[in-house]
């Protein structure tokens, strides 16, 4: 970021290909037209490579901060589109929808857009445990098995899935309390 600020272009360029696709995900997790998602993607390089001397180490990581740009440039997209409904619905749209009410269809874009967030998060934070208490936890809520099933599933003793599904999710509240989700 350091170099960035200095108006180094080949940083933007690195910059770009460590995080360009991440960014571009979640933008496409918002507003769920590829169109739209890679031209938010565009725009926040360009907030980066115009606003890097504003990023604070200390306040935020890389990811973070670029993904606050990002969930910011999201949700300013969907406010836009909201009274045209041009932007259209797909399969994480109605997950949030069918999870969280049946009147989300009315609900103000930005709170979508928030939940949305939290989900790409979870996901984030989930991918970053161990492999196995990863694998106990997306039996558990993911597939919607029991402790008994899990241990069967896996060959384990009971006991051990559900440890590794409580330290599992130790970590996970831990992590998104922290904020370390997205480095």
């Amino acid at each position: 970021m350091r170099r960035v600020a200095r108006g180094e272009k080949d940083a933007l360029g690195e910059l770009y290909d460590l995080y360009g696709r991440l960014v571009y995900s979640v933008a496409l997790h918002f507003v769920h037209d590829t169109n739209v998602a890679e031209e938010i993607t565009q725009d926040v390089f360009v907030t980066i490579w115009t606003k890097a001397r504003d990023y604070n180490p200390e306040k935020a990581g890389v990811s973070t901060w670029m993904l606050r740009i990002t969930r910011n440039r999201s949700i300013d997209e969907l406010r836009r589109h909201k009274s045209r409904r041009d932007i259209p619905v797909g399969s994480t749209m109605e997950v949030v929808q069918n999870t969280n009410s049946a009147n989300s269809e009315e609900e103000d874009p930005e709170n979508l857009a928030l939940r949305e967030w939290d989900r790409v998060r979870i996901v984030q934070a989930v991918d970053s445990l161990p492999e196995q208490q990863r694998e106990a936890l997306r039996l558990a809520y993911f597939q919607d098995l029991t402790h008994r099933e899990i241990a069967e599933e896996l060959n384990e003793p009971l006991g051990t899935v559900k440890s590794r599904i409580r330290m599992g999710l130790q970590k996970l509240r831990k992590m998104l309390e922290a904020g370390e989700v997205t480095e």
